[in-house]
């Protein structure tokens, strides 16, 4: 799937968006052996980080990476009204946490899809 070297680019750039997002050497660890443990989602994560975009191969029940990011940018867009520092100026974290996610859905598919379907954002008339 990926080289040597692709491996340490890809783990260097893991470690640098937990730096940026503010997550510690624990989350590293965990997400890095969560990705190294799906080669497809470690596949989009180098295709990602060598191109600025997304390839969307890896999915789960039909859903993406992307399907995760704006997913949870529509949950944070409360968040980001509120100019909570750390969110709107972090595309890092963003990255991160949708990919972390991601690997979380591969595990419990039932439970995230749930969530993609049931837990939308806030932004449509007489959603309250």
């Amino acid at each position: 799937m990926t080289d040597r070297q692709q491996l340490e680019r890809a783990y260097r750039f893991a470690a640098s968006l937990c730096h940026y997002a503010g997550q510690g050497e624990d989350f590293l660890a965990d997400f890095w052996a969560g990705l190294c443990g799906e080669a497809d989602l470690l596949e989009e994560f180098c295709y990602y980080m060598e191109n600025g975009t997304f390839a969307c191969r890896a999915s789960v029940q039909g859903y993406t990476v992307v399907d995760v990011m704006v997913w949870q940018i529509d949950h944070f867009k409360a968040a980001l009204d509120q100019v909570i520092p750390g969110i709107r100026d972090n595309g890092d974290k963003m990255l991160l946490m949708a990919f972390d996610t991601f690997i979380k859905m591969r595990k419990e598919p039932e439970k995230y899809v749930r969530r993609l379907r049931q837990e939308t954002g806030t932004d449509y008339p007489d959603k309250y």
